[in-house]
């Protein structure tokens, strides 16, 4: 609700492209700085206690949001400082959290727990922004700020629940650059794991477009902020699918093919998108866009975490998530800036085409990938 909420809130303030853009650059400046550390302290330290001070630092900074938003004192710079401290948290919170998942459940059972994991988070991401359009619509932007803040008391809660050992070797890591070191290493010289980095990179990077969703649906489509929920909530319906597909078939063989398939229906869908100047066009595609996202997401966690020993994962963790948020938010940067020259529908376009492309460059170049199996 909060991420959808921020983009619609910075268009009404500046109607600005590239200051949609700049929203990926406040949030992900953090999580290149933090990242790394993040995966140390995960290996390093009780990983449910870090999730309890970082879910209990974005509950604050969600509460302060929704306040200078209420007494109208919210501006660009506030909303870009207050992203920029919220995803600082996430630094530490991503490592730890996607670190802890493979100690609550048996190693067999893994690829059924990501996609049922992936349908849940996706299904919170088609309640989430639908709801925060209606909200906006009737209540104000205020409004899902301040239901952002109060719904981390359930985060808080459920981690308290949780009874199972964080981690197999707790306190066998130091938080030192040695430690950081051994974890760059282990992804350097495991070539699935960094290729399959850098791919994520790349591919989110052309065709993240989400930033300019708002323009979508008050320029292109013209269906106001209800419209623009549901453009939000298209691509999660259509991963919540894959996703319950997936975790009724089970384990997939042949991983790295159906990764790189799945990424270059990524960007076919996304520039087709772009291409759209019809709603219901458009949610078919974002459906679309969803469910390759989805399996993509599933194939690659699966492959990283059956190739990461338990004492490395958060480091390990820690360097995906500078590729898997890095490339999103750099990537809605760039679009904002090229649709501030070309055009939003030029911008979506172009990124998916290039997708297709760089996948196919490493589907000849990379037989490690392609032909992966788990």
């Amino acid at each position: 609700m909060q991420s959808a909420t921020i983009n619609w809130h910075i268009y009404v303030l500046t109607g600005s492209a590239l200051a949609l853009g700049l929203t990926g650059l406040a949030r992900v400046l953090p999580i290149i700085a933090f990242s790394l550390l993040g995966g140390v302290f995960a290996d390093a330290h009780d990983r449910k206690r870090i999730l309890l001070f970082t879910q209990s630092a974005m509950m604050v900074f969600a509460a302060i949001l929704a306040f200078v938003t209420s007494a109208g004192l919210a501006s660009p710079a506030a909303i870009y400082l207050l992203s920029a401290l919220t995803a600082a948290a996430t630094a530490f919170d991503n490592p730890a959290r996607n670190s802890l998942a493979p100690n609550l459940v048996p190693r067999e059972h893994w690829t059924n727990a990501l996609s049922l994991n992936n349908m849940l988070n996706r299904t919170s991401a088609i309640v989430g922004p639908g709801l925060a359009g209606f909200v906006i619509a009737r209540f104000g932007i205020a409004a899902v700020y301040w239901l952002n803040a109060i719904s981390f008391v359930a985060v808080l809660v459920a981690l308290v629940m949780i009874k199972a050992a964080t981690q197999e070797t707790l306190g066998g890591s130091r938080v030192t650059f040695a430690a950081f070191a051994e974890g760059v290493r282990y992804a350097r010289r495991t070539t699935i794991v960094s290729t399959t980095m850098v791919l994520d990179f790349v591919a989110s990077f052309f065709a993240s477009a989400s930033a300019l969703l708002p323009i979508f649906a008050n320029e292109i489509l013209r269906v106001g902020p209800e419209g623009l929920g549901l453009l939000y909530a298209a691509q999660p319906v259509g991963a919540v699918a894959a996703g319950a597909t997936i975790s009724l078939m089970g384990n997939i063989k042949r991983s790295g093919l159906v990764f790189l398939v799945s990424l270059a229906l990524y960007g076919l869908a996304t520039a087709l998108y772009g291409g759209s100047n019809r709603f219901a066009v458009s949610l078919m595609f974002l459906a679309l866009i969803g469910v390759a996202d989805a399996v993509s997401s599933i194939m690659r966690n699966t492959i990283r975490q059956l190739a990461t020993p338990d004492p490395l994962r958060g480091r390990l963790q820690s360097l995906n998530a500078m590729f898997v948020m890095g490339g999103p938010q750099l990537g809605n940067l760039e679009a904002g800036i090229v649709a501030a020259h070309w055009g939003a529908p030029f911008s979506v376009i172009s990124g998916g085409v290039a997708t297709v492309i760089t996948v196919a460059f490493i589907f000849c170049l990379a037989p490690k990938v392609r032909n992966y199996w788990t």
